[in-house]
Order: structure tokens, then sequence, then C-alpha cells
């Protein structure tokens, strides 16, 4: 179709055609409602062909976005790691020296005896008596062997302070545990003051089968 003939068209008449197209019977159409119709298609495959494609670049944005903030957060982690390796090495070396320290305080069971003896000079020093001292039976845990020594003393509550101190200050790690303690006589009795405290006291020891069957599990 000439430019010339396009002037010539009356749109009123075109519009009375476009509305009398038969839609089973695209053939026979004229040439301008091909057209059109051919360029309507054309920009609605266009349309949704770049909707489509801007959509699936938008979730791709978005998840390389996200990756790239985890990234981000794994390298700054690293990094720091990286920063302060000399640190992390010789808070290493400091916790080494540290366990060995605290291994050497840890009695051997040859040396067991002599920290019964150092228990019962702290009690007696602190004005108490004792009734009953006595090793419990052997406990083993994970990397150390737990010796409970069961206790009943006498003596004034004055008494029993200085000996829970002085156990506390003893070389050799000892713990106190349930702790139970009963006035020995009524108001009015000349022992009046004294208590009976009945206590658990605990040593460890370094146990090497047990580390070592700690390794074989892990």
């Amino acid at each position: 179709m000439k430019l010339s003939e396009l002037k010539d068209i009356d749109v009123q008449e075109m519009m009375e055609k476009l509305q009398g197209l038969d839609m089973e019977n695209v053939g026979s159409w004229p040439t301008f409602a091909k057209v059109l119709a051919a360029i309507v298609v054309f920009v609605v495959a266009v349309g949704a062909s770049y909707f489509l494609s801007i959509t699936e670049l938008n979730d791709q944005l978005e998840q390389a976005k996200n990756k790239e903030v985890t990234l981000m957060q794994e390298l700054e982690r690293k990094a720091f790691r990286a920063y302060h390796l000399e640190d992390y090495r010789k808070q290493l070396e400091d916790m080494e020296e540290t366990f060995g320290s605290l291994l050497q305080q840890l009695p051997q069971e040859t040396e067991v005896p002599g920290l019964l003896e150092d228990i019962s000079h702290t009690g007696i020093g602190s004005g108490l008596e004792f009734d009953k001292i006595e090793l419990d039976k052997e406990i083993e845990k994970e990397f150390y062997a737990e010796l409970p020594i069961k206790m009943s003393i006498r003596g004034e509550y004055h008494g029993m302070g200085s000996f829970v101190s002085g156990v506390a200050a003893l070389p050799r790690i000892v713990t106190l545990h349930d702790f139970h303690i009963k006035p020995m006589s009524n108001k009015g009795d000349s022992n009046a003051d004294m208590l009976q405290m009945d206590v658990t006291a605990k040593t460890y020891r370094y146990s090497a089968r047990s580390a070592s069957s700690s390794s074989q599990r892990r």
C-alpha cells in the first residue's frame, strides 16, 4: 500500500472494516488489517519476552547479591582469623603451659597418703578433731580420675572456716563438696559451740588411660 493510498483511506471506513473482520478467515482480511495484526502480535511477543527475561534476571541479581553478602561475611571472618593467627598460636601455647602446670598439681597415686596427711595437719592446726578420714572409690572421668575423701570433723565454727581456707591453699588441687554441718549438743552443755561437719574432699590425678580411650573414640 502506497503512502498516497493511505491518505485516501477513510478512518471511519477502516474502523467499520475492522469491526467486520472474520476472525476464522484471516486470509480474507484486507492488507492494512493484516499489517496491524502483525504489529500487535509482535509488540505483545516482544513485551512478554522482555517482562519474563527481566523478571528472571532480577531473581538472579537478587540471588547474586545475597551470595555476595554471605561470601563477604565469610571473607571477613577468615581475614580476621588470619590476621590474629599469631595471637591464637600464642594463646594455644599459654593454654598448653597452663594445662601442664595444672597437671603438675594433680597428685600421683603414690602421693595420696601425703595429701591425706596434709589435710589432717590442716584440720588439727585449725583446732579440729577428725572422727573419720578415708579414701572412697576412685571415679574415672574423661581425662582424669577423681579421688573422693570422706571426712567427719568436730570443732568450732571458726575452726571449720579456717580449715576450708587451709585446704584451698594446699599446693595440690583439692575441692570440698557435700557439706553437712550440725550442732553436737543442746544449748547449755559444755559442747554447745561444737559442731560436727561431714564433708567430701575431692582430689584429682591425670588419667592417661581415660585420655587414650577418649582419643580412640574420636
